[in-house]
């Protein structure tokens, strides 16, 4: 049984989703016909957009990273239970280096992704729920009401964005991530074919002492 990289995101992503479960139980209300956005208020939104953009390539860089992490403390349990100690730090290091292009390669892929997806994600929601003077007041970050709104809209609108980019970027991340598992398990395997024999030698070594007992 393999896991998909869609199931692994959302496991790690359950708090998110349950804010967005919880959102889900309450009844939607009418849908409202959008009111026409004004281009001053269309440049608010793309100046706020790009002054939030290291947070769309930090959510990124989790949702690559997140995985690559369980796989090495899994690889670090296996390292200390099925390959011979003088092989853990050479196997270790190969796994390392292999998790790392992993997290290299795709970080990019899903950051541009990210950048991509947050005008239709966060930006529509900012048009919609922030007025002009609201969004003068986010992009100056100050001490105001519109900062509390903003942290209480930002969860809703975060748990949408994680799902459209996996939905996107996953069937692009998951060969890569099946292609770093296979390898982790060929290293794991390839090491551990040579414990049998580490271990059969050491009865023979032992058996030197009672020799020397019998010849007095």
């Amino acid at each position: 049984h393999r896991d998909t990289l869609m199931k692994r995101l959302f496991a790690l992503t359950a708090l998110c989703f349950a804010l967005h479960a919880q959102a889900q139980s309450t009844p939607a209300p009418a849908p409202v016909p959008a009111a026409p956005v004004s281009q001053a208020k269309k440049d608010l939104v793309q100046k706020l957009l790009v002054l939030q953009q290291p947070v769309f390539e930090s959510i990124a860089r989790n949702v690559v990273e997140r995985p690559a992490v369980q796989l090495m403390q899994a690889a670090g349990q296996a390292l200390q239970t099925q390959i011979p100690a003088e092989k853990r730090e050479s196997t270790g290091k190969t796994i390392e280096a292999d998790v790392r292009k992993f997290v290299e390669e795709s970080v990019p892929v899903l950051r541009d992704r990210a950048v991509k997806l947050a005008p239709s994600t966060f930006g529509a929601t900012f048009e919609e729920k922030f007025t002009e003077d609201e969004l003068k007041q986010l992009i100056a970050w100050t001490e105001s009401p519109v900062n509390k709104k903003f942290k209480q809209t930002l969860p809703d609108v975060e748990t949408g964005f994680v799902k459209k980019l996996i939905a996107e970027a996953g069937p692009l991340l998951d060969p890569k991530l099946q292609g770093l598992q296979q390898k982790v398990r060929a290293t794991l395997e390839s090491n551990a074919a040579s414990a049998p024999a580490a271990t059969a030698s050491a009865p023979a070594r032992a058996a030197k002492p009672p020799a020397k007992a019998a010849s007095k």
